[in-house]
C-alpha cells in the first residue's frame, strides 16, 4: 500500500488564487464556481479557491466552492496570523475535505526588508499559526515563502518544527523564480536528509516561471522526492506565472518510462479546462503553447506531414485526443437540426437543456447562414456568449459603421444602459476606434484601453472573429471578449464585455496581493 501511494504525484491547482493574481484575470463569484467544476471534472486533488481575507468577495467565493465542489479537497490560503486563519476557516469549514494553508516569509531578504524580524521570530510565529490552523484541521500546508532563496539549513530547521506543529504538507515556493532545476532536486533531496520528520509530510513544491524554468524546477522535484505540485490551467499567475498544470500532467503521462508516476487527473478534458478559462478572463494562449495553443499539434513541414501520414508517433508524442482535442473540425451547416448540434456538443463537453439549448441553437443558425462551414471553436464561441453571460448593465442593440479612405470613420449605435435604450455616434481614426468613441459617449465611461487583441478563431474569410479588449480601473485591469464573422461587432462586443465586468470590480474592495 505505502509503495503504491509513491507512485501518484498529487495536482495542486492555485488558478482561483495565484492564476487570479495574473494582471486582467480577476473573476466573479460564478465564474469561479465553474472553474472549480471544471477542474473537479478534471480529477484535480486539491483546489486552492482563494485568499478569504483579502476581500468579502473572495470569502464568499471560497465559501461557496467549499460548499458545492465536494471531490477535492479545497484549501483557502492564510497568512501566518491568527486572524486570516480564522477567516479561511470560516470560509471552508463546510467543505467535504477542506484544507488550510498557511504562508511565512522565511529568506534573509524578505526577513530585514519586508517583515523587519529575525529568524527565531519567524520560526516561531510559524510554528504558531500551524498549531492554530491544526485546532480546525489536520489538513494543514504550510509554506515558508522565498524558500528557494533562503538558506537551507534554517529552511530546514523550519519545515522540521512546523511538521512537529502538525503540518501535514509542507510546500517549497520558489517565489521569485530564481532557482535552477538541477539546484532544486539538490534542495529537496537535501531537506529528506536534514528534516527528521519529513516522512510525516508531503513535500510540495510552488514555482514560478520568471525565467521559464517553473514546469522544469516543478518535474526536478518530483524526480527528487515532491509529492505534490501546486500549479495553474495555462500557467497563468503573478508576473511570468506558475508552472503550467497541463504541462506537468503530460510530462508526467507521456514519460513515465522516466519519471514513473501517475497523477489522477483526467487529461481528456485538459483542452476543455484551458479554453474555459481563457473564456473566463479574456487571457489568450499563445499559439505555441505546449499542449493546449493553436499549433500544438499542427504540422506543416513537408517532412513532418510526410511522418504523420505513415506513422502518428513519427512526430506526435501523445495524441490530441489525449487532451481532449478532437483532431477534426466539426462540419455542420444551416441545415443541420438541434439533435445534431446537441449531440456534438455533449462530445465536445457541453450538456445543454432546455432554453440553454435553444439559445445557442438559435445563435447557430445565425452564423451557419453567413458561415459555409461550423467549427467547433464556433460552437463553443456562441456556448460561452449565450450561455455563461455574466450579469449585463450594458447591452450592445445596434450598430452601424462608415468607414472608408474617403470618409470619417463613424458608428452610430445603440446600447441598453440599465434596461433604457440609448442612441448617439462616435468619430474616430478607424472604424474600431469610432466604436469605442461610441461606446464611451453612451455609457460615460472613460477607462484606459491597454491592450486590444483580435484572432481568427477558425480558418478562411469568413471565420468567426474572436476580440480581446483590455481595461483599466482604479489600478486594476480587466479584460472582456467578443465573437463575431463581423469583428466590428466582435469588438464592441468585447469592449461592453469589460465594462459590464467592471461593474464587477467596482463592487469589490481593494485584495491583499501576495508573491
Amino acid at each position: 500500500m505505502e509503495a503504491k501511494k509513491k507512485e501518484r504525484v498529487l495536482i495542486f491547482d492555485t488558478t482561483l488564487r495565484d492564476g487570479e493574481q495574473s494582471p486582467g484575470a480577476s473573476m466573479n463569484s460564478d465564474e469561479k464556481l465553474r472553474i472549480a467544476h471544471q477542474l473537479e471534472k478534471l480529477g484535480v486533488d486539491i483546489i486552492e479557491a482563494g485568499f478569504p481575507v483579502a476581500s468579502e468577495g473572495d470569502f464568499l467565493s471560497v465559501q461557496q466552492i467549499a460548499r458545492q465542489v465536494r471531490q477535492p479537497q479545497i484549501a483557502a490560503l492564510a497568512r501566518a496570523n491568527l486572524a486570516d486563519i480564522d477567516r479561511a476557516w470560516e470560509a471552508i469549514k463546510e467543505a467535504a475535505h477542506p484544507r488550510i494553508h498557511t504562508f511565512l516569509s522565511t529568506s534573509d531578504i524578505h526577513l530585514k526588508y519586508q517583515l523587519k524580524k529575525t529568524r527565531a521570530q519567524v520560526l516561531k510565529e510559524a510554528c504558531a499559526a500551524v498549531a492554530h490552523a491544526c485546532a480546525y484541521t489536520p489538513n494543514v500546508e504550510f509554506s515558508p515563502m522565498d524558500a528557494t532563496r533562503t538558506e537551507w539549513n534554517y529552511l530546514c530547521d523550519v519545515l522540521e518544527a512546523v511538521i512537529a506543529a502538525g503540518a501535514t504538507t509542507v510546500n517549497i515556493p520558489d517565489t521569485v523564480g530564481y532557482i535552477i532545476p538541477d539546484e532544486f532536486g539538490r534542495l529537496i533531496s537535501h531537506i529528506y536528509e536534514k528534516v527528521k520528520n519529513i516522512r510525516k509530510a508531503v513535500i510540495s513544491v510552488h514555482c514560478h516561471n520568471d525565467l521559464g524554468l517553473a514546469v522544469a524546477n516543478s518535474l526536478a522535484a518530483v524526480k527528487h522526492g515532491a509529492r505534490q505540485v501546486e500549479c495553474t490551467i495555462n500557467g497563468i499567475g503573478e508576473r511570468a506565472g506558475n508552472a503550467a498544470m497541463e504541462e506537468v500532467v503530460m510530462a508526467l503521462e507521456t514519460r513515465k518510462d522516466f519519471f514513473g508516476f501517475r497523477t489522477g487527473i483526467k487529461t481528456e478534458h485538459i483542452y476543455q479546462s484551458s479554453r474555459l478559462l481563457t473564456h473566463i478572463t479574456g487571457i489568450p494562449v499563445q499559439p505555441n503553447k505546449a499542449i493546449v495553443g493553436a499549433n500544438a499539434f499542427a504540422h506543416e513541414s513537408g517532412i513532418h506531414q510526410d511522418g504523420l501520414i505513415k506513422e502518428k508517433s513519427t512526430y506526435e508524442i501523445m495524441t490530441p485526443q489525449s487532451v481532449g482535442i478532437s483532431g477534426t473540425h466539426l462540419v455542420l451547416g444551416k441545415h443541420s437540426g438541434r439533435h445534431a448540434v446537441s449531440e456534438h456538443l455533449k462530445k465536445m463537453g457541453y450538456k445543454l437543456t432546455g432554453a440553454d439549448l435553444k439559445k445557442v441553437f438559435v445563435r447557430f443558425k445565425e452564423l451557419a447562414d453567413v458561415k459555409k462551414e461550423i467549427f467547433d471553436e464556433d460552437l463553443e464561441a456562441i456556448v460561452y456568449e449565450e450561455v455563461y453571460k455574466i450579469d449585463e448593465r450594458f447591452k450592445l442593440v445596434y450598430l452601424n459603421v462608415i468607414s472608408g479612405n474617403v470618409a470619417v470613420p463613424t458608428a452610430t449605435m445603440q446600447l441598453e444602459v440599465d434596461g433604457k435604450i440609448i442612441q448617439d455616434a462616435g468619430f474616430g481614426v478607424g472604424p474600431v476606434d469610432a466604436t469605442f468613441t461610441a461606446i464611451r459617449k453612451i455609457t460615460d465611461t472613460n477607462y484606459n484601453l491597454l491592450k486590444y487583441v483580435v484572432t481568427a478563431i477558425t480558418g478562411g474569410t469568413d471565420a468567426l472573429g474572436e476580440v480581446m479588449v483590455q481595461l483599466k480601473y482604479n489600478g486594476r485591469s480587466v479584460a472582456g471578449r467578443g465573437a463575431d464573422p463581423d469583428v466590428i461587432v466582435a469588438s464592441a462586443k468585447a469592449y461592453i464585455n469589460a465594462l459590464n465586468r467592471l461593474e464587477f470590480i467596482k463592487g469589490d474592495v481593494k485584495k491583499v496581493r501576495i508573491e
